[in-house]
């Protein structure tokens, strides 16, 4: 029955309102990834860093079990902006939503290929991923925030 009540919500809501919604979610996601940044900071300079010949666990360390962890977190994070986005309606945040999941996606798995030979590649890899999607989810708050254009 909750299911009902939530869906009859969503689709009750103007679209101004589900466009706040995906502003807001699309800061959440700035927030987490972060988050995922200084966590992944902290073991880069203080944890172990695998080798071609010997690889980590990903729960290896505490600082990088927290990383594994909101890595998975920010990748729900990012499909439910998506269907926000979606139910939203509004072009830009679709496709900025969209390639910001996609950028997410290829950092985790520059990080599972980073944990495996410790390859920069993977690192410098982990590092972009994560300005593309961070910017792509800022460009969806600056997006969502202004009146969409009259037809007028």
């Amino acid at each position: 029955m909750s299911e009902v009540n939530t869906a009859t919500r969503t689709v009750g809501l103007s679209p101004a309102r589900r466009l706040a919604r995906v502003r807001m979610a699309s800061f959440g996601a700035v927030t987490m990834l972060i988050i995922e940044f200084i966590l992944g900071m902290i073991y880069n300079l203080y944890g172990t860093a695998p080798t071609a010949s010997k690889s980590i666990g990903l729960f290896s360390s505490p600082v990088l079990a927290l990383h594994v962890i909101m890595s998975i977190l920010l990748l729900v994070a990012a499909v439910m902006l998506l269907v926000r986005a979606i139910g939203a309606r509004h072009r830009l945040t679709i496709w900025m939503s969209a390639v910001g999941l996609a950028a997410i996606i290829a950092a985790g798995f520059a990080g599972l290929g980073f944990t495996r030979n410790g390859a920069v590649g993977a690192s410098l890899g982990m590092s972009l991923a994560f300005a593309v999607s961070l910017a792509c989810y800022v460009v969806i708050i600056l997006a969502a925030s202004s009146p969409p254009p009259s037809t007028t």
